[in-house]
């Protein structure tokens, strides 16, 4: 399994649904970074089915401060795909936790503390590079009549 450009895709902001907090510090670093690169890097991994971060939540807390209006992400099937692994960072204050755990508490109102999950994904995010201003811009409308 590999993961190229075509697998990313821009997703709508409000669709993307966090499950752990950000640091702010890491976001803030970050931040100066995506602005100096003028664009976005590295997409976020996320569940196809509900929007849930999988990886990426200082990129998402990101794209609401720059107000943009999509993300690159490669969307997986999270719960069937038996190649992402998830553990948890030590010193969290769980033993474990669960794919159904992640996405339960992402469709839910709360969220973990930072560093709790730890995806092991099966093979590393192709280097991208979206434009900011392409990111901030609504994207066209295309009818299903004309796909």
């Amino acid at each position: 399994m590999s993961w190229g450009d075509d697998d990313v895709e821009l997703v709508p902001l409000e669709w993307l649904k966090a499950h752990e907090e950000i640091k702010p510090r890491n976001r803030d670093k970050l931040l100066e970074m995506t602005k100096r690169w003028g664009g976005y890097t590295k997409p976020l991994i996320v569940d196809k089915h509900t929007g849930a971060i999988l990886d990426g939540h200082h990129r998402h807390s990101i794209a609401h401060l720059l107000q943009l209006k999509r993300v690159p992400a490669i969307c997986v099937d999270y719960l069937a795909d038996d190649s992402i692994k998830l553990g948890v960072w030590p010193g969290c204050g769980l033993d474990e936790l669960t794919k159904v755990e992640v996405i339960d508490m992402a469709l839910s109102q709360a969220v973990f503390p930072p560093k709790t999950s730890r995806h092991i994904l099966p093979v590393e995010t192709p280097p991208i590079f979206f434009p900011l201003e392409r990111l901030a811009a609504l994207p066209s409308f295309t009818s299903p009549d004309e796909s």
